[in-house]
């Protein structure tokens, strides 16, 4: 786990003998030569994968059962199932909690405040731990049925129409003229076509397999026939059952304990039959982050020993149990330390001065 981000410079200010620390309130004016520094929080990241499978339903699905005996479903739809999820407990700088400390000429001073800061203890400058955020939405399906259409859509009709003409005795009479039109085929008949087509591929391969052919196939030949064969019945196949795609995602979320919350529970995002989505997108079930602090034990403190002369706030963490939640379904828990869930404390700015 790294420590987080740098808020100022540290600048030491000779001719002072203590280190006097104070925790910054709003507008509150920090002293010449103050050293500003932030407290650390504690954000957790989840790092989703998911798979997004898309259906869409053949023009010919409900004739599916008619010639092939199978009943796909004749609806598009999509649904969405989480494959991974990675936690990674980040630390930066809690806004909220700012401090001053005045180092001032103290010896070994400034050494011991940069050794807390390189252990987390205080936020500065050269040790912010930023998550990465990468999110990728499968692609919108076009018509994937386009290359699977083999059979004419238009058809030639020719119907017969009756000319009353005059004879040459002059009797009417009723003369058949057959006239020929193109009209578009019904979805009826190109569903019949389209299946004639599929069992002449089936009634093929077993010739070529069977040797009841004219044709001679042997080897990288034969396999090649096969395999184009097997595309194209597979192709026109679509147009019954339909096709599915799976189109994998990833995305980051965080999220970032309160200590003021009554309950430590968040949705961190949701899942929807679309993708995953953020936590403030209602259109999906939600999937909670929940905490259990750990019991830490409270250290009572010397009442003469009130004064923040020669001392510097840092923050001790809290470790919680973590649980990734969807509905009752845990997916995942793990063990985190929390600081903004700990205790504020003082150490004494010479406490490792040998």
């Amino acid at each position: 786990m790294g420590a987080g981000v740098v808020m100022m410079c540290a600048a030491l200010l000779s001719g002072v003998s203590e280190a006097d620390a104070q925790i910054m309130n709003q507008g509150d004016l920090s002293a010449n030569g103050a050293v500003i520094y932030s407290l650390p929080k504690t954000v957790i990241v989840l790092q989703v994968e998911a798979e997004v499978e898309t259906y869409v339903a053949g023009p010919y699905a409900k004739y599916a059962q008619r010639y092939f005996g199978v009943t796909p479903p004749v609806a598009n739809s999509t649904k969405c199932n989480i494959t991974g999820i990675k936690m990674l407990p980040y630390v930066e700088a809690d806004m909220s909690t700012r401090a001053a400390v005045n180092l001032g000429s103290l010896k070994g001073a400034s050494a011991n405040f940069l050794a807390m800061c390189s252990q987390g203890l205080i936020i500065t400058s050269d040790s912010y731990g930023a998550a990465p955020s990468n999110f990728r939405f499968p692609a919108p399906q076009m018509n994937p049925f386009a290359s699977g259409e083999q059979v004419s859509t238009i058809d030639n009709i020719t119907t017969t129409i009756y000319k009353s003409v005059k004879n040459d005795n002059g009797e009417i009479e009723q003369v058949p003229i057959q006239q020929s039109q193109v009209v578009e085929k019904n979805i009826d008949k190109r569903a019949e076509e389209t299946a004639a087509l599929i069992f002449k591929l089936r009634q093929r391969r077993i010739d070529i397999v069977t040797g009841e052919t004219d044709a001679t196939f042997s080897g990288e030949a034969m396999a090649s026939t096969l395999a184009e064969i097997a595309r194209l019945e597979n192709e026109y196949m679509s147009m019954f059952i339909g096709k599915s795609s799976i189109e994998k995602v990833a995305c980051t979320f965080e999220v970032v304990p309160d200590p003021a919350a009554a309950k430590q529970m968040y949705v961190a995002f949701r899942v929807a039959d679309t993708g995953v989505v953020p936590a403030n997108n209602m259109g999906g079930r939600p999937i909670v982050v929940e905490l259990t602090p750990e019991k830490m034990s409270t250290i009572p403190s010397d009442p003469n020993a009130q004064s923040s002369k020669n001392k510097i706030y840092y923050r001790v963490p809290c470790t919680a149990a973590v649980k990734v939640m969807d509905g009752t379904k845990l997916l995942l828990s793990s063990r985190l330390p929390i600081y903004q869930l700990g205790q504020n404390s003082f150490i004494p700015v010479d406490a490792l001065i040998k």
